[in-house]
Formats: structure tokens, sequence, C-alpha cells
């Protein structure tokens, strides 16, 4: 290793050390100011709550148990829909990527399909798979399949056509193009589909509860606005905004090791 490498490496271990020192002062400043204004009353502790009422009502609930099942049950909602929403947004992308004729058919309708206010199909979802585990995972899937499929697809057309025009060169079909060129290509795409995904997930099971689910974190937000305890509408949004940022911290991890051995380490 030269000086210049390992000075290059000790510079960013250090921003890297820097990085998380500032993220965690902000929020502990942030809480701290949350916690500051609702004991002065500058803000009002009923609407907003404060971070000791939420951890206090947190630790009860895990306390007797009563929690972890409403996280459970939305956390495994969640990313189901978020794997099958995936799944079947790049299936339909590389089904219209194979079939240009069919992707001129279809192109109109996933346009409509994704402008189209998707908890608006919430009432469909409960008529045709009634008020349950069914009609939000449809839901969370509605919501995350179309953009999927948009985006994967413009991100297959958009390949270099100089790597295509080399393969033909050496023969290859067109399955074998689009397995080691296209699709390897555009992994990096796929990566940034699912990190879009993981919030778009959360909001199609978040809709959904609010619909028709007996249990969950967005029954316990919905519950707790109709009782007025706030302090239960935060405890489950801090809980959502924690699952959410570790799946996503997931995806940040599997992009690393995908992006490591596409370069072959």
């Amino acid at each position: 290793m030269s000086p210049n490498h390992a000075r290059y490496l000790r510079e960013t271990r250090i921003t890297t050390i820097w990085v998380w020192v500032l993220r965690m002062g902000i929020l502990v400043s942030f809480l701290w100011l949350w916690e500051w204004a609702t004991n002065l009353r500058i803000i009002d502790p009923f609407l907003f709550s404060s971070p000791s009422r939420i951890w206090q009502l947190t630790s009860n609930m895990a306390l007797s148990g009563e929690l972890f099942g409403h996280v459970w049950l939305t956390t495994w909602e969640t990313v189901c829909g978020f794997i099958l929403g995936t799944i079947l947004g790049i299936a339909i992308a590389t089904l219209i990527w194979a079939s240009p004729f069919l992707s001129r058919v279809l192109d109109p309708y996933l346009v409509v399909l994704n402008s189209m206010p998707k908890v608006a199909l919430g009432p469909l979802f409960i008529v045709a798979m009634g008020a349950g585990f069914g009609s939000i995972l449809a839901m969370a899937i509605a919501i995350t399949i179309i953009i999927t499929a948009l985006v994967i697809h413009s991100s297959f057309q958009g390949v270099d056509q100089s790597y295509l025009i080399l393969a033909r060169s050496f023969g290859a079909s067109r399955y074998q193009i689009f397995c080691k060129v296209i699709f390897p290509a555009c992994i990096p795409d796929m990566i940034a589909s699912l990190k879009v995904n993981v919030g778009l997930a959360w909001v199609g099971v978040i809709v959904g509860e609010f619909l028709v689910s007996k249990a969950g974190l967005g029954y316990l937000i919905l519950y707790g606005f109709q009782v007025f305890n706030l302090t239960l509408v935060m405890v489950s949004l801090f809980i959502i905004a924690v699952i959410s940022t570790l799946m996503y911290q997931f995806i940040a991890w599997l992009e690393h090791r995908l992006l490591r051995y596409r370069l072959g380490g």
C-alpha cells in the first residue's frame, strides 16, 4: 500500500466517523429540544407528545407484550408487499422489454395506472379479497409494482447500445443478451428501486391497515387519533421510522455487496 493510498483510507475513515457523529448530534439535539419545548409548554405536549412520554409508553407496551404483535404483523405485511411488488414489477419490465410490440400496447396503461391514486383502489380490494391480510397486501403491491416496472423498463432501454452490438457480433441470442448484458448493467437501478419501494411498501400497508385492520401499527395510529392518545400515534410512527430505516440499511448493504461482486471483489 502506497503512502498516498494509506492517507486516503485514513481520511475516508475520519470523514465517516464525523458523518456518524454529526448524525447522532442532530438526532440527540432534536430530541433534547423537543423535550425541552414540551416541558416549558412552548409546544403543546398533548398534540406533539414528548420523547420521555413516547419512551415510557413504548416500554409499558413492550413489557406487557401488547406491542410485539402489532409490530410483527405490520412488518410481515410490509416485507411481503415489498418483495412481491418488486419481483412482479421486475417481471413486468422484463416481459415488456422482451416484446417491443407488447411494450407499445401496454405503455399508456402503465402510465395511467401509475398516475392513479392507489388509495382509491382500497374499497375494490376489500370487496374482492375481504377485510384482512389479502387486501392489505394487495394495497402494498399496487403502490410498488407499477413504479418498479416503469423504472426498471426504462433502465433496460437505457443500456449502452455498444454493449448490445458487441454481444450480437459474437452471436449472442436475445436471451443471452438479457442475462449477460442487460440485467447486470441495470443492477444499480434495481437497487435504487428497492430503496424507493421500502417507503412505498410501508405507505401501502399503513393505508391498508387504516381501512380494514384490527391490529398492526396502522391500526394503532388510527386508534390513537380516535381516542386522542397522540402519544400512541407517535410511538407507532417512531417504530415505523426505526424498522423502515433498518430495511433501507439492509438494501444499502446489499447494494455494497453486489457492487463489490460486479467489480470482482
